[in-house]
């Protein structure tokens, strides 16, 4: 698994950034200290300002990588999802059912932590509460569409594409396969927020993975029945 990651390359849309972060220690820096400090403070609170001054160097450098935290955020979704996607197709690679593929994609988009890999240089932990809690403000703009032509979701609809695919093999006349994944996605992240924040909101308990997976597994594959 360690030699399997230690090839793993996240690319990014060149759209997104100014400067590629991952070329320069600084850049590097960039990116690992502000994914710390989002989820730490979260991103209304997050400033290339505060960042700066995290990392000991001038809001003027933050800005020759990145034209804003918005965009900032969506370099950060992005490595997520290629992240995940790898996850996913390194664990589904020899297995012929699509049933037990689509189980396992449930698994690892609730559960992509387990498979996490060491090479991998970044907090993943904070990576996934990011998803968790700020995920839906990177396209729940007015900027949107704009933001869709430039590709900037191209990770995220790749995995969900792909996933697609398997549902469409169980049920070929289904005719949601994509809505049904990226509800799956949307509420694997709400029910977990939810657990810990607004607990009003569901039965899931907090830090009880395996009760989402089994609500979410109820759905698609009663749906698929």
């Amino acid at each position: 698994m360690k030699a399997l990651f230690s090839k793993l390359q996240i690319k990014v849309s060149e759209r997104v950034y100014l400067k590629d972060p991952e070329s320069t220690d600084l850049g590097k820096r960039i990116v690992r200290q502000g994914m710390i400090l989002i989820d730490k403070i979260g991103l209304e609170q997050f400033t290339f300002k505060k960042l700066a001054q995290e990392i000991g160097s001038t809001e003027a450098s933050v800005y020759r990588y990145f034209e804003n935290k918005h965009k900032f955020l969506i370099y950060l979704l992005s490595i997520y999802w290629n992240w995940v996607e790898y996850l996913f197709v390194f664990r589904t690679t020899n297995l012929a059912s699509p049933q037990e593929r689509l189980e396992i994609a449930i698994d690892t988009l609730v559960k992509p932590l387990e498979l996490q890999g060491q090479d991998l240089d970044m907090d993943l932990q904070a990576l996934y509460r990011i998803i968790v809690s700020e995920s839906a403000k990177a396209y729940l703009t007015k900027e949107v569409d704009m933001d869709d032509k430039e590709g900037f979701f191209a990770s995220y609809k790749q995995l969900i594409n792909r996933i697609a695919e398997i549902v469409s093999e169980i049920r070929p006349d289904y005719p949601y396969a994509h809505a049904l994944i990226a509800m799956v996605i949307e509420t694997a992240h709400h029910q977990s927020f939810f657990s810990e924040h607004i607990p009003v909101l569901t039965e899931v308990k907090k830090n009880n993975p395996e009760s989402v997976i089994h609500f979410l597994k109820g759905i698609v594959f009663k749906t698929l029945a």
